[in-house]
């Protein structure tokens, strides 16, 4: 019986469509964090969500036969989003760009 990595991660890529969406939502985020680069807030996490959006479309863009190469891409990509989450919860300056001092205090 296949294991659920093995079904999930190290399956053969999807194709063009499933590539194209996830190149233009790294554009995207791209985008916001360049129109939020003159802001005071830290946009960060924006470079991170962009790095694993490109990371996934590059797995899923890669010859049918190239299950393990899109997998290691896959599982790039999801330890950077694991990193983002353990950075929210361990530095949430990283997201929210100031020192949290305290709820309520201003």
């Amino acid at each position: 019986m296949p294991s659920i990595i093995e079904k999930l991660v190290l399956r053969e890529p999807a194709g063009r469509p499933n590539s194209w969406i996830q190149f233009v939502a790294s554009l995207a985020f791209l985008g916001i964090y360049a129109w939020s680069a003159g802001g005071d807030s830290s946009g960060s996490w924006l470079l991170v969500m962009a790095v694993a959006s490109a990371l996934s479309g590059v797995a899923e863009s890669l010859p049918k036969d190239r299950h393990l190469l899109a997998g290691v891409f896959r599982l790039t990509a999801i330890s950077a989003l694991l990193c983002l989450l353990a950075a929210i919860v361990f530095v949430p300056e990283f997201i929210v760009g100031r020192p949290l001092t305290g709820v309520g205090r201003h």
